[in-house]
């Protein structure tokens, strides 16, 4: 019976013979335990491979599947453009650009009031920047300057968030972000033929 050899490397998958000289894995194959589907991002390929004729004769079949993009050509397949789409990929927005923007706020209404990288962190398990607050006043103690009202307080902390998205918008134009380290050549437009965008 004939066998197909499959080469997975962190670039490129080739169903033919071609054995690249660092390969992620290689896997000799007999038809029945290779199955290959077309789809609109190129040749996919599941590998399973059975325990043995032991297994096979109890019925009891441990398989392991790789998953892969196939392409018939020993060249690395290049994406022509790359999408951005979540916060904080390219610039750490939390802690360089919420966090120093929260603690500005603080400063500027005298709350006495600074969040470390660490506590921030914790912080961040609370989904919103409002509901954020509320949680951390509410255990460690509201300011001074809050009101003691259950509205009033509510207002008090949208009017917070409201002047912390205004420093972060500031940041964010004035390009005082750090990107994160490798960012600036990954993106240069000089250094890969790759459409970029950033999305949401």
């Amino acid at each position: 019976m004939a066998s197909t050899a499959i080469s997975l490397s962190l670039a490129t998958v080739s169903s033919s013979s071609y054995q690249p000289k660092t390969p992620f894995l290689s896997l000799k194959l007999k038809p029945h335990e290779a199955k290959f589907s077309s789809s609109l991002f190129g040749t996919k390929v599941f590998a399973s491979r059975t325990a043995g004729r032991k297994a096979m004769s109890n019925r009891m079949m441990s398989s392991s599947g790789v998953t892969c993009l196939a392409s018939p050509s020993s060249s690395p397949i290049l994406p022509s453009a790359l999408l951005f789409d979540c916060d904080g990929v390219l610039v750490d927005t939390e802690r360089d650009g919420h966090r120093i923007s929260f603690n500005d706020t603080f400063n500027e209404k005298e709350l006495g009031v600074t969040w470390d990288v660490d506590l921030y962190g914790e912080l961040l398990k609370i989904g919103g920047g409002k509901e954020r607050m509320t949680a951390y006043f509410n255990k460690t103690g509201w300011p001074e300057k809050a009101p003691t009202g259950e509205e009033e307080r509510k207002e008090f902390v949208a009017s917070l968030h409201k002047r912390k998205t205004q420093l972060f918008m500031a940041l964010i134009e004035k390009r005082l972000l750090p990107l994160r380290p490798g960012v600036a050549k990954f993106v240069n437009p000089k250094s890969f033929a790759y459409i970029l965008q950033a999305c949401t």
